[in-house]
């Protein structure tokens, strides 16, 4: 398992209100970095709910920031963090978001597939935060929690832990002595 800590929609926020100031920078891969002229297209906030295949519910809230590069380049310096507030404030009076959402970050372009990714660690390098983009990844929910993934041969779910059985203890019974009960003869 990834064991990536998520960052969530309050604690990115936190990191945002400390630079406003600051160009707001994205990088997607080593040296990589989103084009100066990105733009935030949409804040969206999806409610997860899945069923693991070891049958299992699961729910989490995910907060996707989707940016997108313009074919042609419109700007020649980043949006200031105190934009990006800007954005985050008129989105916020539409759609509460939830402050313990997983936040994700939406980005592809011509060389880079279309993809979410986590951010990983915030930056000040001279007047840029830079957010470095850790990718996204699958996890077997199943083995995580100590199990197996999947069914067994006979099509029981196998991904909950094995619960041991009691042993119980066979006893030699006696014969009915004369001062026992015997079905029908009252004594009960």
């Amino acid at each position: 398992m990834n064991n990536l800590d998520f960052i969530n929609w309050q604690t990115f926020k936190n990191e945002l209100l400390k630079n406003p100031e600051l160009h707001l920078q994205f990088q997607y891969a080593e040296n990589k970095l989103v084009d100066v002229s990105y733009h935030i297209t949409e804040i969206k906030q999806a409610p997860i709910v899945s069923v693991d295949c070891g049958g299992i519910m699961n729910t989490w809230t995910e907060i996707i920031v989707q940016l997108w590069e313009p074919e042609k380049r419109d700007s020649n310096r980043e949006m200031k963090v105190s934009k990006v507030l800007s954005i985050i404030a008129i989105v916020e009076k539409a759609l509460p978001l939830n402050p313990l959402g997983t936040v994700k970050i939406e980005f592809g372009n011509s060389q880079f597939d279309t993809r979410q990714m986590y951010p990983a660690a915030f930056t000040v390098a001279e007047d840029n935060l830079v957010i470095n983009l850790s990718p996204d990844f699958v996890q077997c929910k199943a083995i995580e929690r100590g199990g197996s993934c999947g069914t067994n041969e006979q099509g029981e779910e196998c991904c909950a832990p094995v619960t041991e059985k009691k042993k119980v203890q066979l006893v030699e019974l006696t014969t009915l002595s004369a001062n026992s009960c015997a079905p029908g003869s009252g004594c009960c």
